[in-house]
């Protein structure tokens, strides 16, 4: 996420703050002075909404629901994939651990839990059946890390567990640092929607909301469709993800409308206090 993108002159000087979804967003709530947010979830971005940051409306004023680009779940592996882990339901046999980070605190966790419980729902199975699948896989997690980061460092460097849940585009990273891994794509998952805004207090205090929107408007070019496919997030171009099929292998995408009305249904029914995902966690 760029806080800051200040034009000197002709020149655009863009600085960078990284980090797990909610906790950018609270760290901008808190006053870190960002001129556009990309975030993992819809209900972080509309957080900032809802504080007066950025203007009803945010998601209709870019292109494809303010998405120049969308992503999913995978799992990565062990070399040779040993457990022979090749769906959702080999995650839950005997003798499998998985490393996935903690949906109350990350994105990426909050993302695997709704791509497991979804794998049962998109396969006809009932919401007792997802209930029961995914207590089952949070028994076989030895660990639940805060973020994403912290997770890929258990499974790739500390050698931890036989599975890991992840980002399509985090996988490919892990994958390309650490050759004793490989990535396995599951026959569905969720489509992960990292929407980008413009954040309307900050450009308007410092006047620089034409450069923060020509930063974002960029993407939807060819060139930064280019660009997102490098780095293997899924360019909503379709002649340019087209043109990089081999890197972005098909499957099934659920949107989150499949398991929930919408994301504050989501939070509100698997990941606040006392919901699902702490009814499976006691």
């Amino acid at each position: 996420m760029p806080p800051s993108c200040r034009p000197t002159r002709n020149l655009v000087k863009i600085k960078q703050s990284h980090g797990g979804s909610s906790s950018q967003a609270r760290s901008v709530i808190d006053g870190l002075e960002a001129d556009v947010v990309s975030l993992a979830l819809w209900q972080d971005t509309d957080q900032l909404r809802k504080k007066g940051l950025i203007k009803d409306g945010w998601e209709e004023r870019f292109p494809n629901r303010s998405l120049p680009y969308t992503s999913t779940i995978v799992f990565v592996v062990r070399n040779g994939n040993p457990k022979g882990i090749k769906d959702w339901p080999d995650l839950v046999k005997p003798g499998i651990e998985i490393i996935t980070p903690d949906p109350k605190t990350s994105g990426n966790g909050k993302l695997a839990f709704l791509s497991a419980w979804g794998s049962v729902i998109a396969g006809g199975g009932t919401e007792e059946q997802a209930k029961e699948f995914v207590t089952q896989l949070y028994k076989q997690v030895p660990v639940l890390d805060a973020g994403a980061r912290g997770a890929t460092v258990t499974f790739a460097q500390k050698g931890l567990g036989d599975v890991h849940l992840t980002w399509e585009n985090e996988a490919h990273l892990e994958v390309k640092e650490n050759s004793d891994l490989e990535i396995v794509y599951p026959g569905v998952s969720i489509l992960a929607e990292p929407h980008v805004a413009i954040v309307d207090s900050n450009v308007d205090r410092k006047k620089n909301r034409e450069a923060a929107e020509a930063y974002l408007k960029f993407l939807y070019t060819p060139e930064g469709q280019e660009i997102i496919a490098k780095h293997y997030y899924r360019p909503t171009n379709a002649d340019v993800i087209a043109k990089h099929r081999d890197r972005f292998k098909e499957l099934k995408l659920f949107p989150i409308t499949d398991i929930a009305k919408n994301w504050e249904d989501a939070q509100t029914k698997f990941f606040a206090e006392g919901a699902i995902f702490d009814s499976i966690r006691k």
